[in-house]
């Protein structure tokens, strides 16, 4: 069983950076695709980013590209979101999760694992 903790969420004002973590428990986070997905209130789930397991591939959602990194080191089995230059409509409950197939999980579908959450409140 898998388990994987977000942190690094918190309140910022518009324009500011916060570095997001989300550290796998188990044995296997370095075989995973993993992403970051956010759900803002009344909004459904949506894609941020993704990366392979290699770290060799990314992606990203329109709304965040040249704005926010993703980033991982297997080692640790830690994944990072580095989001810079941060906006009102950043503000989320940011997730990460873990699937097989690095496409799939940019759908939202294919995934096995999801975090607790953290929380990401930009002020204007």
């Amino acid at each position: 069983q898998e388990q994987l903790v977000e942190s690094g969420g918190g309140l910022v004002q518009a324009g500011a950076s916060l570095r997001l973590s989300c550290s796998g428990s188990g044995r296997t986070s370095g075989g995973y695709d993993m992403a970051w997905f956010r759900q803002a209130p009344g909004k459904g789930r949506e894609f941020v980013a993704g990366i392979a397991r290699s770290g060799g591939s990314t992606y990203y959602a329109d709304s965040v590209k040249g704005r926010f990194t993703i980033s991982r080191d297997n080692a640790q089995n830690t994944v990072y979101l580095q989001m810079n230059k941060l906006k009102p409509e950043d503000t989320a409950t940011y997730y990460c999760a873990t699937g097989l197939v690095l496409e799939r999980l940019r759908g939202g579908r294919g995934i096995d694992y999801w975090g607790q959450g953290t929380q990401v409140t930009v002020s204007s």
